[in-house]
């Protein structure tokens, strides 16, 4: 339960920030939200199970609610509070504006720090001996010596911070992956890698009661066993944007790799390995590892070439579409037979590679080995650690029964003479409650839209909280004058996005909703169709700014430079346009959604969710596809109103949402704007 000190506490430290924050004003679903989010860490309604789904709509002062509730708390139990977020722009606000700031007058005695995954990191000692020796690596991923000299002397006056994110100057992907860190060439156990960013910036972990992560981080240290954070009875989570909790989950317990490698090459690329290791660490441990991993891999390769010829034997699969699922995720007879072995063997060449890169280091941090030497056979060691990883992560999933249960999607695709093999779990809910729900002291899942057609039903079946007796709902609506400050028309047209004439609807009618004069955006449900309309209005003498012929931010730069010098600007963008977009006053005053967000019903994962509701009786489009749609329309209405004074309109040019039975359920999710429907 809530003490009264605790209460007293949290109302005192309200009132500092009140004080601290210019133009502050009350807020009662603030307030709500901070009573809540702090009796469920007390427990104050179940003693174990302290589980809560919080929709706070925007403008709500969500963040600095669980801030609020969760730091003291936190402090007072001495767990560690751990905020883990979908995207890097709320990870930055939380680092660079919020936490300062609560830190500042909160008075509470907390230090925070920003965790990133290792490879966001550079390895500078790999960057110094590129440096020294040029040639240390392969020409295409050498770096330019002119751009490492420079990060050389931003490292040195600390001008950098040694991540990515901060880079002084533009890498490519490639020099990028030269000279970042990784658990082989960065490894702390060498003497000249101690000081890395990377070790650097775990080190402050230890220090820190707030720690800010990505869910991908905070899945990856979970299924490794908390081998970053503490343990998970140690940790109070609050896992912000956790909409995308279960996709995040889907994306990283998933596995996807090339199938029709060339195994003649990659055996060869091994046999020259071993005479490499042979002539420069004479009689030494290693050479017996390889030798191990050259027989592993002959015996790998020759039972994964039968799966190939069985693969190219079946050009119908591909004969329609770039994809071929696996029915029911049942695969061939030859492929099911066989995944244990390849997941096996695949399992024993990575405990073989792992063992090569241990008796490297001990090599080298004896001096028994030069950089010269050493560097060349650790990235050759790297490239086949990432092609026998992906291998083991496919036919380990593949080698799952599928018998009673249909849990994973399997497919293959081909795209550019590369035949890839898939396979991705329907359902993480398992996984999350195993490592997450079950374990933690305190999960807050919170986002501003949670719901579903006003209803959390969805989400907690998508997390598999549907049977957890201490779980709370709490949805707390905007503040903002929505029904005052803006309006949602759905104009009359005469064809639906179905239609094969849509396309064409679209360029005739789009010219008259778009306003020169002000900040608009349209979002498209496709990039074909985006094209089609930019091409056809920029003919009719229309300037677009549109998503892909430049970077993101560069597009957001410049739509705001026009905007504040006293001229209009239109965006055209696609679904990842609709979330996360931040357009405050007069950047965004006229919105056009072109067509609901439904997913695509043909992509492989989708037919197989489908498949697997309509197996046990349900209704795959109502159960799954309206929901998710109704959701995503909610997030692209969002980006209308992002402050108080906001105003605006909205379009949208689908008539689904009048001619269709979901259409009205879909219509009340919306925030409570103006409505003027036509015809």
């Amino acid at each position: 339960m809530l003490s009264a000190g605790q209460k007293a506490e949290i109302k005192a430290i309200h009132q500092l920030i009140k004080t601290g924050l210019p133009g502050y004003q009350p807020r009662p679903s603030q307030n709500k939200l901070v009573a809540e989010m702090a009796n469920i860490i007390a427990g104050s309604y179940h003693s174990h199970d302290r589980i809560g789904l919080i929709e706070a709509g925007t403008g709500t002062g969500k963040s600095l609610a669980y801030l609020l509730a969760a730091t003291p708390l936190a402090l007072h139990k001495k767990k560690t509070l751990v905020i883990a977020t979908a995207t890097v722009a709320l990870q930055e606000q939380l680092v660079f504006k919020d936490l300062p700031f609560f830190q500042s007058h909160s008075k509470l005695p907390f230090e925070f720090t920003l965790i990133k995954g290792r490879q966001r990191y550079a390895c500078i000692q790999r960057l110094r001996d590129q440096l020294l020796q040029p040639d240390l690596l392969p020409q295409w991923q050498a770096s330019d010596p002119a751009q490492l000299a420079k990060l050389q002397a931003a490292w040195d006056d600390r001008s950098w911070l040694g991540d990515r994110d901060s880079l002084p100057i533009q890498l490519t992907d490639q020099a990028w992956a030269g000279i970042q860190a990784d658990a082989y060439h960065c490894h702390k156990q060498h003497p000249a890698h101690k000081n890395c960013p990377f070790h650097l910036a775990r080190a402050e972990i230890d220090n820190s009661q707030v720690l800010v992560v990505n869910h991908a981080l905070l899945l990856a240290d979970l299924a490794s066993g908390n081998s970053i954070l503490p343990k998970p009875e140690e940790c109070i989570y609050v896992i912000d944007e956790a909409h995308h909790l279960a996709d995040c989950g889907r994306d990283f317990f998933s596995a996807d790799t090339q199938l029709n490698i060339d195994c003649n090459y990659w055996q060869q690329q091994i046999d020259k390995l071993y005479q490499n290791l042979q002539s420069n660490l004479t009689h030494h441990g290693a050479i017996r590892e390889t030798l191990k991993l050259v027989e592993l891999s002959q015996d790998f390769f020759n039972l994964l070439k039968p799966m190939q010829q069985a693969i190219s034997k079946q050009s119908q699969w591909f004969a329609n579409s770039p994809h071929h699922r696996f029915v029911d995720a049942v695969l061939p007879e030859l492929f099911s037979r066989q995944a244990d072995t390849l997941a096996e063997h695949s399992g024993k060449l990575m405990s073989c590679i792992e063992k090569l890169f241990q008796q490297l280091l001990e090599l080298a941090s004896e001096g028994k080995v030069r950089n010269k030497v050493l560097l060349p056979l650790q990235h050759e060691l790297s490239v086949l650690e990432q092609k026998f990883s992906g291998q083991h992560q496919l036919w380990q999933l593949w080698s799952v029964p599928q018998t009673n249960y249909v849990n994973q999607a399997r497919w293959l695709s081909q795209r550019d003479q590369q035949i890839r093999g898939h396979a991705c779990p329907l359902s993480v809910s398992f996984q999350l409650d195993e490592l997450l729900f079950s374990q933690a002291h305190t999960v807050l899942l919170c986002s501003a839209t949670l719901t579903s057609l006003n209803s959390f039903d969805y989400i907690k079946r998508e997390l598999g909280l549907t049977d957890h007796p201490g779980l709370q709902t709490l949805q707390v609506s905007s503040p903002f004058a929505y029904a005052e400050r803006g309006l949602i028309h759905i104009p009359k047209l005469n064809s639906e996005p179905s239609s094969d004439v849509f396309t064409a609807e679209l360029i005739t009618v789009l010219p008259q909703y778009l306003d020169k004069q002000v900040g608009n955006l349209v979002l498209f449900a496709s990039y074909w169709q985006m094209e089609q309309v930019a091409k056809a209005l920029r003919e009719q003498g229309f300037t677009l700014l549109v998503q892909g012929e430049a970077g993101r931010q560069s597009l957001l730069d410049l739509h705001k430079m026009k905007i504040e010098g006293g001229n209009g600007s239109i965006l055209f963008g696609t679904q990842s346009f609709s979330e996360g977009l931040d357009l405050p006053g007069a950047l965004l005053t006229n919105l056009i959604i072109t067509k609901l967000p439904f997913a695509v019903p043909t992509s492989p994962f989708e037919e197989a969710m489908a498949e697997a509701v309509t197996k046990r009786g349900g209704n795959p489009f109502l159960q799954l596809t309206v929901p998710a749609a109704a959701r995503k329309l909610v997030q692209a209405c969002g980006r209308l109103l992002r402050q108080e004074q906001d105003q605006g309109k909205i379009v949208i040019l689908d008539r689904r949402l009048v001619t269709k039975s979901y259409g009205s359920a879909m219509l009340k999710a919306l925030p409570p704007f103006r409505q003027q429907i036509d015809g």
